[in-house]
Parts: C-alpha cells; sequence; structure tokens
C-alpha cells in the first residue's frame, strides 16, 4: 500500500483523538477544535464520526474560504498540493496546528 493510499485508509475514529490530544495539551479545547472543523467540514459532531478519510472527505465540499488556508504542513506547500483528498486532509491538519499554537478562532476561521 503507497503512502497515499494509506492516508486515506487511515480511520477518522483513530485520528480525531489525536487532534483532541494535540490541541489539549496547549490548553485549548475539544469544543474549539469542533468549531473548527465544523467551520472546514460542515460536520456537526466530529467526534461521533466514523470512516476513513477517504469515505468522509471524499465527496465533502469544504468551506469556500478553505483555499485561503496557505502555508507548510509535513514539509509540503498546501497550496502546491494536487491530489484533493491529500489537500483536503492537509488544510484540516494546519486549521488544528493553528488551534494548538494558540492562534485566535477568528484568525484560524479566516
Amino acid at each position: 500500500m503507497g503512502n497515499l493510499e494509506r492516508i486515506y485508509k487511515m480511520r477518522w475514529e483513530a485520528v480525531y483523538p489525536l487532534y483532541v490530544a494535540k490541541i489539549e495539551r496547549k490548553g485549548r479545547t475539544t469544543a474549539e477544535l469542533d468549531e473548527v472543523l465544523f467551520w472546514l467540514t460542515g460536520f456537526e459532531e466530529p467526534s461521533a464520526l466514523t470512516g476513513t478519510f477517504e469515505e468522509l472527505l471524499s465527496e465533502k465540499v469544504f468551506n469556500p474560504k478553505s483555499d485561503l488556508i496557505k502555508g507548510v504542513i509535513c514539509g509540503v506547500r498546501i497550496e502546491e498540493i494536487q491530489d484533493p483528498l491529500i489537500k483536503k486532509i492537509r488544510q484540516m491538519d494546519k486549521l488544528v496546528d493553528e488551534l494548538a499554537k494558540g492562534k485566535k478562532i477568528e484568525k484560524i476561521l479566516r
């Protein structure tokens, strides 16, 4: 299984608790995380989701302002990612990073 395929098959119910742990270590709340994820994806209860990234995100339309999410995540510039699913995943990772780094919600939500 290739690296992209491995990412596609990552289960949300395994990743979400990692997001929670990351932001809580930095003093942020699950409610803030859920607000950011709702803004990006429209998922009303991210903690209750099950499935792979591919199942949950491949057909999901992200917030139109998600194109304003720029920068580097995992050593790759987000705006240069060609694969639509990987781009969505990295945009989500970037917002979680910004939350963990203490950025104000109003700035994260662009």
